[in-house]
């Protein structure tokens, strides 16, 4: 894995803006640079993670790829749920046609990272922006929502399960948090940035949240399809990774959601309050141990949890919470697997030796995914930091890529993983990035649709203009 890559520090700092090396248009990868400080190690990190949404994008659509591998099922579940021993003999694949709306929108706030510190330039940026967008103009989508999966090259939905066929509001919540990310970014006079803009406020008008209801103000559906409508019958429930979904919901400008439908649908769930006290940690949401890390990231990539509260629930604490009890579960290593410590840990959703597993302390096999402590820094800089170093310069033979970390690995299983998934990349990219700068928090926090829509459901901030 490491014998493509430079070893030098200088080849991606001291030779970036020689025009034999492409730059803007390409970023070269490193290998295992020694004795890095910390602000060079969390550069080099990010940019290297960075390389998967530009060097691996879908070359017709811009899009990011689901994931750099290619795997057998009907559908994903076929994938999934051999984790599970269930047999999969499918003969159809995912591979590089199939690209994640979600990912998508990680890899737009990502784009806008890579712009200000340098690793692309601003109308290079904004071209495969523009790629991206005009694909999705023509794309399959049902009432402005766009499915879970698309193929890169035709637009065309990649269904995710047999009843899942059409829109997905959650990954197009996603998406979109990502798009107005950058229109926020991206405010120049220049034709390029005007004609980004004014698309990008097209997809957000015309994204009807609402008709997620179906004309009801007691739930939220994740799924709609014009094949099998209402049938997936999968209300979104609080908490796990998607309250940004409410978010967006209750703050489109022409399609939003009633706060009724946030209170009698997310917050009126058997695993929203939690309260109870794990490795001397209080939980206040969620499932027992607090789930896979990835609830404390998707949502929050944008959403500034500084100060954010409402009726109940500091969101800081939370999330802070919810990472130390993920860690010390490492630290404890009730199942005794090689190699979880202070400075390797991680569980949240991804590849495992088998299959697809959202990993927790509650389902753990083993398996750390980087992403987990990586997308962590807000929360734990300091075990977070621990981990990275670990990850690099200890397991960096192992797990180091041309596209940054592997998405996952298991020393009990001698199994490390080969894949990269955009979901799994994009939250390294942009919470360290929040970490250090707090860049895509300002962005988002700062748009007027946003805030009323945190207004309306009750959130207080020190964003939100009284």
């Amino acid at each position: 894995m490491m014998m493509a890559l430079s070893c030098g520090f200088h080849a991606l700092y001291g030779q970036k803006n020689r025009k034999q090396d492409g730059f803007p248009n390409a970023i070269r990868p490193v290998g295992i640079i020694p004795n890095l400080p910390d602000t060079a190690l969390l550069e080099v990190v990010q940019q290297q993670t960075f390389r998967y949404f530009w060097h691996f994008a879908h070359p017709v659509s811009g899009l990011a790829r689901e994931r750099s591998n290619t795997i057998r099922g009907e559908y994903f579940w076929d994938y999934a749920d051999e984790a599970y021993g269930t047999p999969n003999l499918s003969t159809n694949t995912y591979g590089p046609e199939a690209c994640a709306i979600g990912g998508t929108g990680f890899g737009i706030m990502a784009t806008i990272v890579a712009v200000e510190r340098g690793w692309i330039g601003k109308d290079t940026a904004l071209l495969r922006l523009k790629q991206m967008i005009d694909f999705l103009l023509k794309a399959d989508s049902y009432h402005g929502i766009f499915p879970h999966f698309m193929n890169g090259a035709t637009g065309k939905t990649i269904p995710f399960g047999k009843l899942d066929d059409g829109a997905d509001i959650v990954e197009t919540s996603y998406l979109l948090m990502g798009f107005l990310c950058a229109r926020e970014y991206f405010k120049g006079d220049s034709d390029l940035e005007k004609y980004f803009r004014n698309r990008v406020t097209q997809l957000w008008e015309h994204a009807n949240w609402n008709w997620h209801t179906n004309n009801s103000n007691s739930t939220l559906y994740w799924h709609w399809s014009p094949y099998n409508s209402w049938d997936m019958n999968f209300p979104i429930r609080g908490w796990n990774e998607c309250l940004i979904t409410y978010i967006m919901s209750a703050s489109s400008p022409r399609h939003p959601i009633n706060r009724e439908v946030y209170n009698n649908c997310w917050i009126n769930s058997a695993s929203y309050f939690n309260g109870q006290t794990y490795y001397g940690i209080k939980l206040p949401l969620g499932f027992d141990y607090g789930g896979p890390l990835f609830f404390a990231h998707y949502t929050f990539m944008g959403i500034d949890p500084h100060g954010l509260k409402d009726f109940a629930t500091d969101y800081w604490e939370q999330n802070t919470n919810h990472t130390l009890i993920n860690r010390q579960h490492c630290i404890e290593n009730p199942k005794k697997y090689k190699g979880y410590g202070a400075n390797c840990w991680g569980l949240t959703a991804g590849d495992s030796y088998k299959g697809y597993v959202a990993h927790s302390p509650s389902e753990d096999f083993g398996v750390i995914q980087p992403t987990a402590a990586l997308s962590s820094f807000p929360y734990t800089p300091e075990y977070s930091m621990q981990a990275l170093r670990h990850f690099y310069y200890d397991l960096g033979d192992k797990i180091w890529s041309e596209y940054g970390f592997v998405d996952g690995f298991s020393e009990t299983k001698q199994w490390y993983a080969e894949s990269h998934l955009a979901i799994d990349q994009g939250p390294i990219v942009v919470m360290i990035e929040n970490y250090r700068t707090g860049l895509i928090w300002k962005l988002f926090m700062q748009i007027p649709d946003i805030q009323q829509g945190l207004k309306k459901l009750g959130f207080q901030s020190p964003w939100l203009k009284q």
